[in-house]
């Protein structure tokens, strides 16, 4: 009897590897601002990393719903460009060891495409996984980005410095992986950024930064987030300009300011105890129309 074919192909052989981490990001489930995706991007550039392994598109993903690019030259079908899940491979900048997991998150066999990372992050040493994403919040961009975390292990919440939320909500395959590697013994955690309302539809470096970051600490590894950083301060610019040229926003922001800072504990010396301050889903919405009729160039 012949065994089924392997849902995946290497490139070449599986390598031996010191002890990787193995870091998550599946296009398709929440991604606000697409933060989480622009932080693989800048950790595919940072390890140099390479492909290493191809998982198999005809059997994860539905091209009818996420079709190939063909690439049209001068009427000339030159190639198609499939698109699915693949991990690539590279190091830090001390030289550690570092998986990643990205493209797009697979339309079926969930728990096939689980049990196939499971078992290839037993066979390459992976001592820890982490996830990444990100959601629209109720935070003022004056703020720093917070981040919550999911795990299947309470220890690793607990030890966390993260929001810890208490939901019920559909999952994405990064929340299966949490679990197929939790049962076979390696820590997984998924880290996810909180995104400003308001800036939910344009990119934010800020938050992309944070999570690589974060990533990097709890990973113990080496990666610069400078370029990341550069580019928060040109949009944190951007956005106090927005802002700040209306009285009434500027205001309101400030209301944003003081409704976040209630709800995690920081008081200001200067909060009217008797003001009303709407609330933050309140203020966010206002802001977020504020900055859409700027970008499209109507008044206020």
């Amino acid at each position: 009897m012949t065994s089924a074919p392997l849902p995946f192909t290497v490139k070449g052989q599986l390598p031996t590897l010191d002890s990787p981490v193995l870091i998550v990001m599946l296009n398709g489930w929440i991604d606000a601002s697409g933060a989480a995706n622009a932080a693989m991007e800048h950790l595919k550039n940072a390890i140099v990393s390479r492909d290493l392994i191809t998982f198999d598109g005809d059997a994860f993903i539905d091209y009818r719903a996420r079709r190939p690019l063909m690439e049209l030259r001068e009427g000339v079908n030159t190639r198609i460009i499939w698109s699915c899940p693949e991990m690539r491979v590279g190091n830090d900048e001390d030289g550690k060891d570092v998986l990643l997991l990205t493209g797009p998150e697979p339309d079926m066999a969930w728990q096939h495409f689980a049990r196939t990372v499971a078992g290839l992050a037993q066979q390459l040493g992976v001592e820890k996984m982490i996830g990444m994403g990100a959601y629209p919040y109720g935070a003022p961009h004056t703020r720093a980005v917070g981040l919550s975390t999911t795990s299947p292990d309470a220890d690793i919440a607990a030890r966390l410095s993260f929001t810890k939320n208490s939901v019920d909500v559909p999952a994405g395959v990064e929340a299966i992986l949490e679990h197929a590697l939790h049962d076979i013994g390696i820590p997984a955690m998924g880290m996810w950024a909180q995104i400003p309302h308001y800036v939910a539809s344009m990119a934010y470096p800020a938050a992309s930064a944070a999570l690589v970051e974060a990533v990097s600490l709890e990973a113990g590894l080496t990666l610069d987030t400078s370029a990341l950083r550069r580019e928060a301060g040109v949009q944190r610019e951007r956005l106090d300009q927005l802002v700040s040229s209306n009285p009434e926003h500027a205001e309101m922001l400030g209301k944003l300011e003081t409704a976040y800072d209630e709800i995690h504990g920081i008081r200001s010396s200067t909060t009217n105890d008797d003001a009303v301050i709407p609330s933050v889903d309140e203020l966010a919405a206002e802001v977020e129309q504020f900055l859409r009729d700027q970008q499209s160039g109507g008044q206020s």
